[in-house]
């Protein structure tokens, strides 16, 4: 798997972000099994950077937390056939590594360490659970609808499970 990892933010860093993020996407991809080697991008960045990408990809002129720009087009969730399907799947592989392109993965640093507070739960924690949420966006997941809500969301829950960063650890930690 190939991470390609920039912190785009003058915030202080407050752990190994890049560290963490190979992890997580590590442990997204082999809980789905991808039988590919596979490249994602995250991006840790500032207000204005994701404010500005936020209002150019989908019209909504303010702060997010984090952005997913998916490269595949999966019919369901994490169904690796549709690469071998379709029949544009070149588009989906870099030609000279032959990994899967994801995606990439935008989350802003601010508002990250925010909801960790507001949350009560660790920033690391935090960390985790946006580029968990994020990936599960690559792999075709979306929370639109309840249903898809509710599978998007159990799906993360195990997953930063398999992780060992929970909520319960938080509390113990206090």
């Amino acid at each position: 798997m190939t991470l390609y990892f920039e912190k785009e933010t003058t915030e202080e860093a407050l752990m190994d972000y890049e560290a963490t993020a190979r992890d997580v996407v590590n442990e997204v991809l082999a809980f789905y099994h991808c039988p590919y080697e596979a490249c994602v991008s995250v991006y840790l960045v500032d207000e204005a950077t994701i404010q500005n990408a936020n209002h150019e990809t989908r019209g909504i002129d303010k702060v997010t937390d984090v952005l997913s720009f998916p490269n595949v087009s999966f019919a369901e969730e994490a169904d690796f056939l549709i690469l071998e399907e379709d029949g544009n799947h070149y588009a989906y592989f870099d030609p000279d590594t032959e990994e899967l392109i994801l995606g990439e993965i935008m989350i802003c640093h601010k508002r990250m360490v925010e909801q960790a507070g507001q949350y009560g739960h660790s920033i690391l924690r935090e960390y985790a659970f946006l580029l968990t949420h994020s990936m599960l966006h690559l792999l075709g997941y979306d929370h639109m609808e309840e249903e898809q809500r509710l599978k998007m969301e159990e799906a993360q829950r195990v997953i930063l499970e398999r992780l060992s960063i929970t909520r319960d650890l938080d509390a113990q930690a206090r």
